[in-house]
């Protein structure tokens, strides 16, 4: 089976298992409650073994499955010993090689990550149960004796003053620390200045060319000034335009979203420092 079509069948499953939502469930959790669903979960196994854990995981009306959080468990084979979103289409299923939307090998990750240390965490694209829309997702994982336990929560969309904050303290590091050493920063995927779907770009104003682009830092040195969107649209040129009488400005176009991995729309707001041109932009709903 191609790892398209595993993928569409966890997401046909998660979908049709009878994840009727309620009010209740409708709502999205935050970092700290499936944190704290995780190290309940972690300490329920250790306490009680695996048989009588993936029993209470399972169930759907129990203690492990709250709002859009619920609890997994595979074996260091990949295959699902249990899955509060699921169970009945899930459990007994191997899903080793399954990779998310954006072609990532989420399981192999998860239990890569706790090979060095005992616990982990993965960033990955995930359906979430709540809304159902394909969504940035983290989950905390554990090694318990033979098992890896998890516990995910969908990361929200970043918003038009995520982006601005962002954009201010990127103006601000070309202004204090000078453009070489703000692409450095730019340009590192583990930094700052990559964050979810949010990350800076930055463009020479003498040479078109691209300084840095925090999702893509290849593309650093390549030619910015020509660039179009799917619609054909000459997105650095227009805020170049669009900056040179106020020195700042906001430009709406399509572009592909790095997490979801789909063209969405995306608007992006620009200011000039110096001699170059420095952006971040957010997708839109």
């Amino acid at each position: 089976m191609s790892h398209t079509n595993r993928y569409r069948m966890l997401l046909a499953a998660l979908c049709t298992a009878g994840l009727a939502l309620n009010a209740a469930a409708a709502d999205r959790s935050t970092p700290r409650e499936a944190r704290a669903l995780f190290d309940q979960a972690v300490k329920y196994m250790e306490a009680n073994g695996p048989e009588r854990a993936f029993a209470a995981f399972n169930n759907q009306k129990g203690q492990f499955v709250r709002k859009d959080l619920y609890v997994f468990a595979l074996d260091d084979k990949g295959t699902y010993h249990a899955s509060g979103a699921a169970p009945e289409a899930l459990v007994g299923l191997n899903v080793i090689d399954t990779v998310d939307a954006a072609g990532k090998p989420l399981f192999r990750e998860m239990l890569d990550s706790v090979k060095a240390a005992p616990e982990g965490s993965v960033r990955y694209v995930w359906l979430n149960r709540a809304t159902n829309k394909v969504e940035p997702k983290v989950s905390y994982v554990r090694k318990v004796g033979d098992y890896v336990v998890g516990v995910g929560y969908s990361v929200p969309r970043s918003t038009a003053d995520d982006a601005r904050r962002m954009l201010d303290e990127a103006v601000k590091l070309v202004r204090d620390e000078g453009t070489a050493k703000a692409a450095a920063a730019f340009n590192d995927r583990g930094g700052k200045f990559v964050h979810d779907d949010l990350y800076v770009f930055m463009v020479d104003l003498a040479s078109g060319r691209f300084e840095a682009m925090g999702m893509n830092p290849q593309l650093a040195g390549s030619d910015a000034s020509g660039l179009a969107d799917a619609e054909g649209h000459a997105i650095v040129g227009d805020m170049i335009a669009k900056s040179k009488a106020r020195g700042s400005a906001t430009v709406d176009y399509v572009w592909r979203n790095p997490v979801t991995n789909a063209v969405e729309k995306k608007r992006s707001y620009v200011k000039r420092e110096g001699g170059v041109l420095v952006g971040v932009g957010h997708y839109l709903e």
